[in-house]
């Protein structure tokens, strides 16, 4: 555990996936496209889960500064904390499995097989295949000592004014960079439609996954990966200034990637052992055999 904080200010959630939980909330599909009706899922209008997410969000939003971020790219950029082969990996992912999540009692080999075989199934690429099995590797990050609101949360630019359009705006008053007159207006330390490869995000999983890959898989599948999780703007288009027109291309496969992301969690478990072999090959076509985290 992160010994600068109190054990719960490391991990306000009871588990990581409750933020997930919390998106279904915030963003449902459509009625008519839902597998699982949406007051099914972990319900969090009572007082306690709500504050439970409120928390974590105060708590994220306080400490993902500019400064917080570069320390963080820093640190775990590097890429020294250890080396494993892929499937010793996802073995290594699969402890952080808790058993308090209502929503599915699968291992996290599981859950992303799900999302890559309802990919698969839809007939797309298969590097698309692949992005949506290791889309969520980037989460080792908590078996590495990381609070939680430094690994999962929706993501946002760090450098310039926060959007009203992120959750919980009103926590970012607590935020050292929110008085800061490099990082507080409009563009901050950005120009116009920089384009989002000059800017830096908050820290957590899609970005040290993006880092991870990103000589390895196809553009569009980057951005998968490393924007996922910028709810403010693929949901709210909060930041359409600093984007350029490249981005905006390649945001439409954002589009694409996030029904699979939130909605693919159903309680049928995927035939693993079956699978592997596929994957196996998938992955070795695109990955080195050993990653370095």
């Amino acid at each position: 555990m992160n010994k600068q904080f109190t054990d719960k200010e490391s991990a306000p959630l009871g588990n990581i996936e409750e933020w997930e939980d919390d998106l279904k909330i915030r963003y449902p599909k459509p009625k008519s496209e839902q597998a699982k009706a949406k007051d099914d899922y972990r319900n969090y209008h009572d007082s306690e889960r709500v504050d439970t997410v409120r928390d974590f969000y105060r708590l994220n939003h306080h400490y993902q500064t500019y400064d917080f971020v570069t320390k963080k790219e820093q640190e775990f950029l590097k890429f020294d904390k250890k080396e494993m082969p892929f499937w010793e990996a996802i073995d290594y992912l699969n402890t952080l499995v808790d058993d308090s999540d209502p929503d599915t009692s699968l291992d996290q080999l599981q859950h992303l097989l799900q999302t890559s075989e309802a990919i698969r199934a839809d007939g797309h690429p298969d590097w698309f295949v692949l992005t949506g099995f290791i889309h969520d590797m980037g989460k080792v990050l908590c078996l590495f000592g990381e609070p939680q609101w430094a690994v999962v949360g929706d993501t946002f630019p760090v450098g310039c004014k926060h959007s009203d359009k992120i959750v919980y705006p009103e926590f970012f008053e607590g935020n050292p960079d929110y008085e800061d007159e490099r990082y507080n207006t409009k563009y901050g330390i950005y120009e116009p439609n920089t384009g989002l490869d000059n800017v830096k995000m908050s820290w957590g999983h899609d970005e040290y996954l993006y880092q991870m890959t990103k000589n390895y898989l196809p553009e569009p599948a980057l951005y998968m990966i490393r924007y996922h999780s910028f709810y403010a703007q693929h949901r709210e288009g909060a930041y359409d200034h600093l984007l350029n027109d490249h981005d905006r291309e390649m945001f439409k496969w954002v589009d694409k990637f996030n029904p699979y992301d939130l909605y693919s969690k159903v309680p049928v478990p995927p035939d693993v052992k079956a699978l592997r072999p596929y994957y196996e090959d998938l992955v070795a076509k695109y990955l080195p055999d050993t990653l370095k985290f």
